[in-house]
């Protein structure tokens, strides 16, 4: 008898004769996240299982498994040999503190020679005799016992279910350049799109002098903080300030950020090609600001086409991108006060509904190739 955990994978199910390949990336995602810790992992039908491993590593193997994209929950069981008088003595002796429970059998093996049904009653009967202030619930119950009796001659006892995340095994959906600012938005993108198989890549764009060294740390920070979710993410630091500098001198104020978001978008491409990535990543929010009016964003479409962009929280209320940049712990670096280059030369009266004749008319101002080629042979890259 010993302390086990219990994996349960979700999606999987659906993926017919693809599921080798998904349950394969699945398992490596689950063995990186525990290199170093002692442990074994094997699978028993349906189910993934750790056990051997140190007690004190519990807490920190939990903690990584429900950060691992494609499990749906785990449980800490005890597994034991399938023996009737094991089985009930062990469950004889649980120790219930809530006022209502349940028992629930499954019944895999099906030589075992009591019916499901029957051996509920039985197990719940004992658990009653020792805790005779608790109540059977079929519904609304606080605890639900589970003896999950399986063919390989073990079963597992456990009455708790710690939810993962769900979604899809990272890396099951090739990689993806995210857009990266330093803002609220953007790493749930990334989380958000990881959460769906997509790896992660990241471009940040930075305009020293005009932003702080502090700025591109918080960044770099917000990078490391996703990749419990996203795996290790290389960040492409590409500089700004010139194309800045250029927009502002010889084009309408009010096409600026129209203007910086389709230049963006254009380096966007190239370094996304080169990376090997399909798409490109970005926060942007229907309405939230004057570059994501469906106007602004269609323009900034036609920026390019040679990788489709995706906009995971396109549809997403302020408050739940918050909600999940608190749960994924991005949210108080976010807020930091260091601005990012959208900040730097912001019109009074920036344009909400660009045509893009309008913006190509503005753009002929600009050597565009030549500040494109230039930023991208100044990018810097580093790992997180």
């Amino acid at each position: 008898m010993k302390r086990v955990i219990l994996l349960r994978f979700g999606e999987l199910y659906l993926k017919g004769k693809n599921r080798g390949f998904f349950e394969k990336v699945l398992i490596s995602n689950i063995k990186q996240a525990l290199k170093g810790i002692e442990c074994k992992f094997y699978k028993v039908t349906g189910r993934y299982i750790i056990s051997d491993y140190d007690e004190m590593d519990e807490t920190i193997i939990i903690n990584k498994l429900t950060k691992i994209f494609g499990l749906v929950s785990l449980s800490v069981a005890v597994e034991m040999e399938t023996n009737i008088e094991s089985i009930k003595d062990y469950i004889s002796n649980i120790s219930i503190p809530q006022k209502s429970f349940r028992v629930s059998v499954t019944r895999a093996d099906k030589t075992f020679p009591i019916k499901s049904n029957d051996f509920e009653k039985e197990l719940g009967g004992l658990i009653l005799k020792n805790n005779p202030t608790l109540k059977v619930k079929l519904k609304d119950y606080k605890t639900e016992i589970i003896v999950d009796i399986r063919e390989n001659g073990l079963t597992y006892v456990l009455h708790d279910k710690i939810e993962c995340e769900g979604g899809m095994p990272l890396g099951t959906a090739g990689k993806g350049l995210l857009l990266l600012s330093g803002g609220i938005d953007s790493p749930v993108a990334g989380y958000m799109i990881a959460k769906r198989g997509m790896s992660i890549v990241g471009l940040h764009f930075h305009s020293f002098p005009y932003t702080s060294e502090m700025a591109k740390q918080k960044v770099i920070s917000l990078a490391k903080l996703i990749s419990p979710y996203c795996g290790k993410i290389k960040l492409y630091l590409c500089p700004f300030t010139k194309i800045q500098e250029e927009i502002h001198k010889n084009c309408a104020p009010e096409f600026m950020i129209t203007i910086m978001r389709r230049i963006m978008m254009k380096i966007a491409a190239k370094i996304a090609v080169k990376a090997g990535c399909k798409a490109i990543i970005t926060g942007e929010n229907l309405g939230q600001v004057a570059s994501q009016t469906v106007e602004s964003l269609t323009v900034t479409n036609f920026s390019q086409t040679q990788i489709p962009i995706f906009r995971p929280l396109i549809a997403f209320d302020k408050k739940d991108i918050i909600n999940i940049s608190r749960k994924i712990g991005t949210y108080e670096t976010s807020i930091l006060p260091y601005e990012d280059c959208c900040t730097v030369f912001l019109p009074k009266n920036p344009i909400i509904k660009p045509k893009l004749e309008k913006v190509i008319k503005e753009e002929l101002k600009l050597d565009i190739e030549t500040l494109v080629d230039n930023a991208i042979k100044n990018t810097e890259i580093i790992e997180c």
